[in-house]
């Protein structure tokens, strides 16, 4: 089929991108921009940690393609991703890229816009609720306060040469409050790492399917948190949060060997 050039012209004009955060999990913390931008969607490329209630707000006609990434399984590879992205953008117009969390916090969501702008289509970034804050706060844990953690950390649990951030070894030095992502995997060297520092008592706290009815927390120290993980069952997708702050979750104190179930 051919097209003449005044509806490519249009198409040219139509086709977009908007990169849409779709929150930590729970359908009911993405934005309200973000519906909106659903309720446009010609086609939806989403992320394995979507909720995928949310692909109810796109109109019946919209495709829906996931291509989500869970730990050694990639549906696609990134750089096909990216293709995609400006592929349908030219041939269905309205393209939303729907991603766990925010975008642009270890979303690669940078890396899309940035190919989207090299090949001339106009993008769009919603940001979304990141679990890397949104978690523990459901929790009761604050990231800071006063007197107890002026910063926090987010880092990384493994580097794409599959060995600990060195930002963990840096960040095990401070008083910072620590988060975690993608650190399951991880979790007995990031410990050695506190535990070489003399920080074994140093509070910790692995939330799993954080926001979520199937929600579970464990709670331990450096010293505890791998041996309680493991009895628990603790598996990914979980984020792990490392500090001080941790001891004000309402059941630290009592049950920190025990997992408590949301």
């Amino acid at each position: 089929m051919k097209h003449n050039s005044k509806q490519s012209t249009a198409m040219k004009r139509y086709s977009r991108i908007t990169l849409v955060g779709a929150g930590p999990g729970d359908a009911d913390l993405i934005s309200l921009k973000g519906l909106k931008a659903l309720s446009t969607a010609d086609v939806i490329l989403y992320d394995a940690l979507v909720n995928e209630t949310l692909l109810e707000y796109a109109p019946k006609e919209a495709l829906r393609i996931f291509v989500g990434k869970r730990a050694n399984h990639h549906t696609y590879r990134q750089h096909q991703i990216n293709e995609m992205l400006v592929s349908y953008a030219r041939s269905n117009g309205h393209v939303v890229r729907l991603k766990g969390g925010d975008p642009f916090v270890f979303g690669r969501g940078g890396e899309e816009l940035e190919y989207a702008s090299e090949h001339g289509i106009r993008t769009d970034v919603v940001p979304g609720i990141s679990s890397s804050i949104a978690l523990s706060g459901l929790q009761g844990i604050p990231l800071t306060y006063r007197g107890v953690s002026e910063s926090f950390w987010v880092i990384t649990g493994a580097t794409t040469a599959g060995v600990v951030s060195k930002d963990i070894y840096t960040a095990a030095k401070t008083d910072a409050t620590v988060v975690v992502l993608m650190g399951m995997n991880k979790l007995t060297e990031i410990a050695q790492v506190y535990l070489q520092g003399g920080r074994g008592e140093l509070p910790v706290a692995i939330i799993q399917n954080g926001s979520m009815p199937d929600e579970k927390i464990v709670l331990g120290t450096m010293a505890t948190i791998v041996a309680n993980a493991s009895e628990q069952r603790i598996s990914a997708p979980a984020v792990i949060v490392i500090g001080d702050v941790v001891a004000k979750h309402e059941h630290f104190a009592a049950r920190q060997h025990k997992a408590v179930a949301i």
